[in-house]
């Protein structure tokens, strides 16, 4: 990613937890000079998950402003004055207690570009909700695992990213700075709709339906395999020396070597064959 395409371009970020940090981190990544506005309490990411919080802010500048003070308020104004976009993750009526509507921002800030990060969309703004209840709302959540990815806070924040990139090109294009809403359940939805179109559901063509796209035990630890091009299960047949590709005998021949093995002997053959990598905290 170039780090330069975004050179010049300074962001304020009225964000805490994940999804604003991650936003302001791809802002940044791309060139952007960032400023995080953290409350007096701080952001509750740095107590949960220290490790995680420094991979979000490190390379930004982070200030603490209480908002609820005239002098916190006159300070975050100030950071406005220079910036060309502004992140937040409060709710509207929040936003609009602290005199931070879209108007309000817009007559004060004639070039300030806004992405507001909300939980639902319209007309359900004010609704609460976090990563795991718009996956649970999208039939993400399988039984009563937690799931291991924070998706919708990580495609929300990809969202937002390009929605500002977006907003900015129109601002030099027509000369009118504008907002928009990013909805982390729409993210959600998005993730969902390979399961709801059953591609990725139980049995489904991308959800162990095929047998050469999905997971097999190995002699030791168990391998990924993503042979979904015609090529490459022919090569992948040949390779093995079987006359036909199926579920039993794919299974059978990859338990004759550990994981790592055939990572590496598919590495060298140019197939798609990962080693599941367990997790270990």
């Amino acid at each position: 990613m170039s780090s330069a395409w975004l050179e010049g371009i300074r962001v304020v970020g009225l964000v805490v937890n994940i999804p604003g940090p991650c936003a302001l981190a791809r802002l940044r990544a791309m060139g952007a000079e960032t400023v995080k506005v953290e409350p007096p309490s701080g952001d509750p990411l740095a107590a949960a998950c220290p490790m995680y919080y420094d991979a979000l802010n490190t390379g930004g500048k982070v200030v603490c402003l209480d908002l609820k003070t005239t002098q916190g308020m006159a300070g975050f104004h100030d950071l406005l004055q220079n910036a060309d976009l502004l992140v937040t993750t409060q709710r509207p009526a929040t936003l609009e207690r602290f005199g931070l509507s879209w108007n309000a921002l817009h007559s004060r800030c004639p070039r300030l570009c806004h992405v507001a990060i909300v939980g639902y969309p319209p007309p359900r703004t004010e609704v609460p909700g976090h990563d795991l209840t718009y996956q649970a709302h999208w039939g993400l959540i399988d039984g009563d695992r937690m799931p291991r990815a924070l998706s919708a806070d990580i495609l929300g924040a990809e969202h937002a990213v390009s929605a500002a990139v977006a907003l900015l090109f129109d601002r030099e294009r027509h000369g009118q700075a504008g907002q928009c809403m990013v909805s982390l359940a729409e993210a959600a939805h998005h993730l969902a709709r390979p399961l709801q179109s059953g591609l990725t559901a139980p049995g489904g063509f991308l959800g162990g339906g095929l047998p050469t796209y999905r997971i097999y035990p190995a002699k030791e630890g168990r391998v990924a395999l993503a042979a979904l091009e015609p090529h490459f299960a022919e090569k992948l047949r040949q390779a093995l020396g079987l006359s036909r590709l199926s579920e039993d005998t794919l299974a059978a021949v990859l338990r004759t070597r550990t994981a790592a093995e055939w990572e590496a002997w598919a590495c060298s053959l140019d197939l798609p064959i990962a080693a599941v990598q367990e997790y270990h905290q």
